[in-house]
């Protein structure tokens, strides 16, 4: 019994030692295979954007000239008008009756005129009661005309082309040129008005980018402009700048610009808000996948791949974001190996098997950017 125990130890003893020199010969693993980029140069389009508020090209705020109480309204929120439509009849009573007044006046003021004119003609008066009786007239006369005048602005009609907005009065609210709201607002809406805002930064390099001596010759060279809704989809119809205020907020530092955009089909409301797209054209730009760039210590950087294979990371400086990839400022020159995945497992001097990736386009990232007020993303359009 005892053989057969001593004989099964040694058996295990030699089964573990095989068991040990088959993992001491196992061969260590090779380098990982990686997916690579050939860094080129390429002219690219930079959508720089901007959170814009949209306005119509007239919004018109009617407002009772004189107090009255709202007789009729004739219109409805959201309906198209046509200048010189009416709008709003207040009630006039009380200057019906201030007009028979001012009337029965130039009558008195006529009869008196007439009375004391030929009392002139015979020089049995002097001229100065029949001047002094004519400038009564004239008073009178034009006392009627501002109540006459008076009575018509209680008829109120649109004074362009537009689109009514909120009706806050109904019929028999009391409305005056006082009220804090108006009648109504009336929106020409044919053209809409983008408004944004630019940075101290932002309009240096405005004012860098686009070529002319005055503000005036630069927006006659910039691009068209888009506009992207809050859909996420993209307006059809395409947009100028317009205008550059010519001083700068002094509290804010920002200078507001205006883009035009054409609405035929009302798509576009007053009101609303959108994010403006503006073009800018790079030459010859650096552009690599964000997988690629990584943070470390507060720093961006790179692996690029010698020709042994072997990765090294480099600082790079990145200029701005186009869509789902970088343009790089500087750290990297074209012609040169970058890995575009996988960056957590390298470390330097590091081996690897190099997979060449085909350089994917990110012109259909343009759409997916959002937009701040103070941070500005970018999309890219190759040429």
């Amino acid at each position: 019994m005892k053989n057969r125990s001593f004989i099964g130890a040694i058996a295990a003893l030699l089964l573990v030692a095989s068991c040990g020199k088959k993992e001491e010969q196992a061969p260590a693993p090779g380098p990982m295979p990686f997916p690579v980029q050939t860094v080129a140069k390429q002219d690219a389009t930079v959508y720089e954007e901007y959170t814009a508020n949209l306005e119509g090209q007239q919004n018109v705020e009617i407002r009772p000239k004189v107090s009255g109480f709202i007789q009729k309204i004739y219109v409805d929120e959201g309906q198209v008008v046509r200048k010189g439509q009416l709008l709003f009849k207040l009630e006039t009573q009380t200057l019906n009756q201030d007009a028979a007044a001012a009337k029965a006046n130039v009558t008195a003021a006529q009869v008196e005129v007439d009375r004391l004119k030929p009392l002139v003609d015979r020089k049995i008066i002097s001229n100065v009661q029949l001047e002094t009786a004519k400038a009564k007239l004239a008073q009178a006369k034009a006392s009627y005309s501002s109540v006459a005048a008076n009575i018509n602005y209680g008829t109120i009609t649109s004074p362009v082309d537009g689109v009514i907005g909120s009706l806050p009065y109904k019929e028999g609210t009391l409305a005056s040129a006082t009220s804090e709201m108006p009648l109504t607002t009336v929106s020409d809406t044919k053209v809409m008005r983008a408004y944004f805002a630019m940075n101290e930064k932002q309009m240096i390099n405005f004012s860098r980018e686009f070529k002319g001596a005055t503000l005036a010759e630069k927006i006659k060279n910039t691009p068209e402009v888009s506009l992207r809704l809050v859909d996420g989809s993209t307006y059809e119809v395409k947009g100028r700048i317009a205008t550059v205020a010519g001083l700068a907020n002094a509290a804010t530092g920002t200078s507001q610009l205006r883009a035009e955009f054409k609405n035929p089909e009302a798509i576009l409301r007053s009101g609303g808000k959108g994010t403006v797209l503006l073009p800018i054209n790079i030459k010859d730009a650096i552009e690599v996948p964000q997988n690629a760039v990584f943070d470390m210590q507060g720093k961006q950087m790179i692996y690029v791949v010698g020709k042994d294979n072997t990765v090294k990371s480099k600082i790079v400086q990145v200029k701005t974001t186009s869509g789902l990839n970088f343009i790089i400022e500087s750290g990297v020159e074209a012609g040169e190996v970058i890995v575009v995945e996988g960056t957590s497992k390298l470390k330097d001097g590091m081996a690897i098997v190099p997979q060449q990736v085909k350089e994917e386009a990110p012109a259909a990232a343009a759409q997916d950017t959002t937009a701040t007020a103070e941070k500005t993303s970018t999309t890219v359009t190759k040429k």
